[in-house]
């Protein structure tokens, strides 16, 4: 929200009443705009990852609000089974279902001049939807089981840390029901983004366990606090606050080294993701390199090939025949992809591989060439490194420039097809 700015005493005095810690220019953007909305009666939407204290926010907007005196309830849409989120915010009357034993008022019908905190907003059905829109749009609701109408003036602050957008065009979301709660959108920035209040949060949750235990509070090193400051915190604040309650708790020395931070700082999922990527990506261009190997020790195989074909074609004395073969080699070198970009045998990142010579095409008796496929030069390939190394797999599978699990693969695959054992 524009306008003026909050006065730097009120805003501090906010943050301490409601346990906000940090100066990012994000987070005191987010409390200015909660406490200039808190006084108005507009529906308020908060986004923001798990973890990083909407509940808080909401608790603002309605401690400076008018409706402060007034009862102010938190629904969590995500933690309420499907079936029963419309008997909670709308009640039921007696026999509406299977269960319902007694009519029961819904907390719409409770937070009458209140506020009612909606967090994980997107967990709801479209049919939810379509009624909470009524509610904002009219402020009237029906119970479950019942055909009157009921008045509900609570004021709506919804919570969510999915991108209510991409909902909208999944169908999950109504757009419509967006747009009434986001009369006045606050958004809380994830604590990576706030490197800058992390040792401050630190310190107070350090701070905060030592009065709860009655112990001395946690200190960090140099070393160990630029690690916490680069962590990249997927549970933010809620994952801080977990790490330091442990910490203090556990550890006996109380300033922590790096060695010890680490094994409270799990990878995040974001980072597995992508070490699993790079893990794929090594894979692949590990058999890249095993093909190359073949691909480019079969250069001296093609010529000999080549060699071996006029011979045959001499054999046959035939000038019109041997014409036409060198033709068409000539034509195939002509149009042949263009290898500019391919790295050399001695460009790769490995060690220099031997290739021996395959033993020679035969030829059948109506003198046709039957020459070797691609997956027979292969497994001749790994047959000759094997005999190289004595057939020990590890050191095969280094000049091959494979894994170890990659090769015994591929020697399980020859023997499945019962080709001969390499």
């Amino acid at each position: 929200m524009g306008g003026k700015r909050i006065n730097e005493k009120n805003l501090q005095q906010v943050k301490e009443q409601f346990g906000i810690v940090g100066h990012a220019h994000g987070l005191v953007s987010a409390v200015e705009n909660a406490i200039k909305v808190a006084h108005t009666d507009l529906n308020v939407l908060i986004t923001g990852e798990s973890g990083t204290g909407k509940e808080s926010f909401s608790k603002i907007i309605h401690h400076l609000s008018k409706r402060k005196h007034e009862p102010f309830i938190v629904l969590n849409c995500g933690a309420i089974p499907e079936g029963t989120l419309d008997s909670e915010l709308f009640g039921h009357e007696k026999g509406a279902f299977t269960g319902a034993h007694q009519s029961r008022k819904g907390y719409f019908e409770v937070a009458d001049k209140g506020t009612l905190f909606l967090d994980e907003i997107a967990e709801m059905t479209l049919a939810t939807q379509a009624r909470l829109l009524r509610v904002l749009e009219y402020h009237e609701f029906f119970k479950v089981g019942s055909s009157q109408v009921l008045k509900s003036h609570a004021r709506v602050v919804a919570a969510t840390h999915v991108p209510l957008q991409e909902h909208i065009k999944e169908k999950k979301f109504r757009e419509d029901l967006y747009y009434r709660l986001s009369t006045v959108p606050i958004s809380i920035p994830p604590l990576r983004t706030r490197k800058e209040d992390i040792m401050l949060l630190f310190k107070r949750f350090a701070h905060d366990t030592a009065e709860k235990y009655k112990s001395q509070p946690i200190t960090l090193n140099g070393k160990a606090q630029e690690r916490l400051e680069n962590y990249e915190f997927p549970g933010n604040i809620r994952q801080l606050k977990n790490i330091v309650e442990q910490i203090s708790v556990l550890e006996t020395i109380r300033t922590i080294d790096e060695q010890t931070l680490k094994k409270y700082l799990p990878i995040p999922e974001k980072t597995a993701a992508v070490q699993s990527i790079n893990k794929q990506e090594t894979h692949t261009q590990q058999e890249l390199m095993y093909m190359y190997r073949i691909l480019f020790g079969m250069k001296d195989e093609i010529n000999g090939l080549k060699t071996m074909i006029y011979k045959i074609l001499e054999e046959h004395k035939n000038p019109k025949l041997i014409r036409e073969h060198q033709e068409l080699f000539q034509k195939q070198e002509k149009n042949k992809p263009d290898t500019h970009n391919i790295p050399t045998i001695k460009e790769l990142p490995t060690t220099n591989v031997r290739i021996e010579k395959i033993e020679e095409p035969t030829k059948n008796r109506e003198n046709k060439i039957t020459t070797p496929s691609l997956e027979n030069i292969e497994k001749e390939f790994i047959r000759k490194v094997l005999i190289k190394h004595q057939n020990r797999k590890k050191e095969a599978a280094q000049e091959l420039g494979i894994s170890e699990r990659t090769l015994y693969r591929k020697l399980q695959r020859f023997e499945d097809k019962k080709e001969p054992s390499v």
